[in-house]
């Protein structure tokens, strides 16, 4: 099978950027493939961050954009790493991904060995398979809801801790400025699509209702439960009322999209939304706040979500990259991205900076909030873990649309993951 790369042959990246004219530290530099997701500014902000490191060394890194779909980056990592495929150096992965990825990837142990326990706990455990670290954590993520306040105060109402009072408050402050002329504007935007995104909207909805984590901790599949039925009625009910019927369609920026143009009095999203948001061109800059997410009656549930770095155990230039890895996971660089771009860092430390909580206060608020998140079971059902995924937001999918009823969609959910993990997760 021929892998078809966004990206030409290593031989003629070097050969174009004539990386032979380049001497640093007495030896020939070389470059750097990184592959990395394309969400709001995240590749101009690695663009940024890589300035020092190449300047230091010499050393060059060329930046290969991925879709924004994570469904659709872990497709192709999973084909580059299958074949062996070499121009790829370091790989920035998701938070679940290392389960199933793990064995293309470098064991990071002792090159980290003098930073790794900078790094949250829980994070660092999330990267290790089998004791090998097969990413360096780079930043984490939990979602907020995010809040028009200009908007709830003028119509005097309070920041909703429940999906009841959600769904009644986003349906009051809607229907009064559409009547007031602003037809576009919707009650509540999130990810809907059939993708990644949802399976964390869908538990979430699901853990806060009572309802559990679609597979236990120990393999328990758990997913079929009058809780969860609930959960999914209850969002379902959401669209075409207080959600735009295309909500079903989108993804972060989609409903980013709708948020920041001031379309939306609600919005589930991750922090990366926040320093947008509040960028000097954004309609709704200083309008809004955040907020942990309601409750269904157990309490509120944020996905834990975030980002790390692995080396591909195919690198030709192994040493560099992970030299690189190093570099930009250390707590120097991470707190320049948390003042570029409001990345929550995995360095606990630095929640207490002053520096960082001066540009964006919300990192400090939220160390409480990702330290208790919930996480997808990637854990429990290892390299199965995105079949899992895929035919939770499929069940999922299928109830918000329309198209069968949450208990008929989690009853086939639950013969679907009794036979996946049938022989063990």
């Amino acid at each position: 099978m021929r892998i078809v790369t966004p990206f030409p042959p290593r031989g003629a990246l070097v050969a174009g950027i004539a990386l032979a004219s380049l001497w640093a530290t007495g030896a020939w530099a070389v470059n750097i493939n990184f592959v990395s997701g394309a969400v709001g500014r995240d590749i101009e902000v690695l663009r940024e961050l890589v300035k020092p490191w190449q300047e230091k060394t010499g050393n060059t890194v060329t930046v290969v954009p991925m879709p924004s779909s994570t469904t659709d980056q872990f497709a192709q990592y999973r084909l580059w790493l299958a074949a062996g495929n070499a121009d790829v150096d370091v790989y920035q992965t998701d938070v679940i991904w290392a389960p199933q990825l793990s064995d293309g990837f470098l064991d990071l142990t002792q090159a980290a060995a003098g930073v790794i326990d900078q790094h949250v706990p829980s994070i660092v455990e999330s990267q290790t398979v089998d004791g090998k670290l097969v990413a360096m954590p780079l930043f984490t993520d939990a979602p907020a809801l995010y809040y028009r306040k200009d908007l709830l105060e003028k119509h005097g109402e309070k920041v909703p801790t429940t999906w009841e009072e959600l769904k009644a408050t986003a349906q009051k402050v809607q229907d009064a400025e559409r009547a007031e002329g602003k037809a576009d504007l919707w009650g509540y935007v999130w990810q809907g699509n059939a993708y990644e995104g949802l399976t964390c909207n869908a538990l979430e909805w699901i853990k806060s209702t009572g309802g559990g984590q679609i597979v236990e901790p120990d393999g328990t599949i758990s997913v079929n439960n009058p809780e969860a039925v609930k959960a999914l009625e209850m969002a379902a009910s959401w669209v075409g009322t207080i959600s735009p019927p295309g909500v079903l369609s989108y993804t972060e920026e989609e409903s980013r999209g709708v948020w920041q143009t001031g379309n939306a009095v609600f919005m589930r999203n991750w922090p990366y939304a926040y320093a947008l948001g509040n960028g000097a061109d954004s309609p709704v800059k200083d309008k809004f706040d955040v907020a942990p997410l309601p409750s269904g009656g157990a309490g509120s549930a944020a996905t834990l979500g975030g980002w790390n770095l692995a080396v591909s155990k195919f690198s030709p230039n192994p040493d560099v990259a992970t030299e690189l890895v190093l570099f930009l996971t250390s707590a120097e660089t991470q707190k320049q991205r948390a003042l570029l771009a409001g990345q929550l860092p995995t360095i606990q430390a630095l929640y207490d900076d002053p520096e960082i909580a001066a540009a964006n206060s919300l990192i400090p608020r939220w160390k409480e909030v990702f330290m208790n998140a919930v996480a997808r079971p990637s854990a429990p059902t290892k390299v199965k873990y995105n079949e899992v995924s895929s035919k939770f937001w499929s069940a999922a999918h299928e109830t918000l649309s329309g198209t069968t009823p949450a208990a008929d969609s989690l009853e086939v959910l639950e013969l679907d993951l009794d036979e996946l993990g049938s022989g063990g997760w």
